[in-house]
C-alpha cells in the first residue's frame, strides 16, 4: 500500500531545494546610465597626483595635483591638498559625463621607494565619493620589483 504524506505548507507544493525561486520579484527600477572612468591616484610623501581617464585608460579626462592647489611645497602631500585636488578633478569629470569610477592607487614602490601610499590617498578617495561619483573597484597598483636592480648600501649593508 502506498504511503500518502500531507500536503506541504509551501505554496504550490514545491520541494525544499526550490527556495531560490521563492524570493519575491521586485520591480527593478531602471538604473541611471553609468559612464565609467578610472581615477589613477599617485600618492608619495611629497605630492598627490589625481588623473581621471576613460574606462580604457587611454583618453585623459582630468588631471590635478596637490601642488596646483597649495602654495607651500611642504603641503603638497597633505590630505587637505589631496581632497581639494580630487574635488577639482571630479568636477571636470562630471562635466564631461563621468558619473562612476574605478580607483587605482599607486605608491612610489620600485626597489628604492616606499611601498605604502602617502597621506593623501584616503582623503582623495573620500573626496571623489563625496562629489557624487560612484566608486567601483579600489585597487592597489604599486610597482613591485621582481629582483631587478641591486639595492643600495653595499655588501655589508647600511651601518648605523
Amino acid at each position: 500500500m502506498e504511503e500518502r504524506r500531507p500536503p506541504s505548507r509551501r505554496p504550490d507544493n514545491r520541494r525544499p531545494h526550490d527556495r531560490r525561486n521563492d524570493r519575491r520579484q521586485f520591480d527593478r527600477r531602471p538604473r541611471p546610465d553609468q559612464r565609467w572612468g578610472i581615477a589613477h591616484i599617485f600618492t608619495s610623501y611629497n605630492n598627490t597626483i589625481i588623473h581621471i581617464t576613460d574606462i580604457t585608460g587611454t583618453e585623459s579626462i582630468a588631471r590635478t595635483s596637490g601642488g596646483q592647489v597649495v602654495k607651500q611645497d611642504r603641503l603638497e602631500s597633505s590630505p587637505t591638498a589631496a581632497m581639494v585636488a580630487a574635488k577639482k578633478a571630479a568636477e571636470v569629470a562630471r562635466d564631461k559625463g563621468i558619473n562612476a569610477i574605478h580607483v587605482k592607487i599607486k605608491a612610489p614602490g620600485g626597489h628604492n621607494g616606499p611601498m605604502n601610499p602617502g597621506p593623501g590617498a584616503q582623503a582623495a578617495v573620500r573626496a571623489l565619493s563625496r562629489m557624487g561619483l560612484r566608486i567601483g573597484v579600489i585597487e592597489d597598483v604599486t610597482p613591485i620589483p621582481h629582483d631587478g636592480c641591486r639595492k643600495k648600501g653595499g655588501r655589508r649593508g647600511r651601518r648605523v
